[in-house]
């Protein structure tokens, strides 16, 4: 691809590092912001300054956050006693636009993966079975994506926590096997909530 200009270049070069944006998407978004008017492209460079300058994870259940504690986690009609494990952020949205969960949440930050080298040591699991151990926990429901790396991360979990006297579910497969929460809709989302299942089970079937 030629560009006539190299600040033209860049800027395209940049915006197709992110993930599914190809070359030619990206100089289509950059030659739109430039027909745009100078202050929308400011607003949106601020935007992203403040994103990754002051965004925080909420200390409770490292969701992103504005403050200390999430609003989920801050809100007293949400019922503490039930913790849904999600791999991340974009799980939490999917799940809370159901509005079929009234829980918390604890995201892990992603799944364990020996092929891309993500160990238990590098997800939030140590803070999930402190809470467990600690606090007035009476179900965990899994629900991370039906892949091989979500099965293991809910069997490593379920290894280190099955001494504790709590309930402990998974998300009913109205999920297709290998499929990523985010991508599934609404009412199937929201029914796998409500027709979870126990963990055990899941693994014997």
């Amino acid at each position: 691809m030629d560009f006539s200009s190299k600040l033209l270049e860049n800027a395209v070069n940049e915006m197709s590092r992110l993930p599914g944006i190809g070359k030619r998407t990206a100089l289509r978004l950059v030659l739109h912001l430039l027909k745009q008017p100078k202050e929308n492209t400011a607003y949106l460079s601020e935007a992203l300054l403040h994103l990754r300058n002051d965004m925080k994870n909420c200390e409770k259940c490292h969701n992103i956050s504005d403050t200390v504690l999430c609003a989920i986690c801050n809100n007293p009609k949400r019922n503490s006693e039930i913790i849904c494990v999600v791999e991340d952020i974009r799980d939490v949205m999917a799940i809370e636009s159901t509005s079929q969960f009234n829980g918390l949440y604890h995201v892990l930050g992603g799944k364990i993966s020996p092929i891309e080298g993500i160990g238990p040591q590098n997800l939030k699991i140590d803070s999930l079975i402190k809470k467990v151990a600690n606090e007035e926990v009476k179900e965990l429901i899994f629900a991370l994506s039906s892949t091989m790396e979500g099965d293991t991360t809910n069997f490593y979990i379920f290894k280190q926590i099955e001494k504790f006297n709590i309930k402990i579910s998974t998300i009913a497969r109205g999920i297709s096997v290998g499929d990523e929460l985010e991508y599934a809709d609404e009412i199937t989302l929201g029914r796998s909530i409500v027709h979870r299942i126990p963990f055990e089970q899941s693994i014997r079937g």
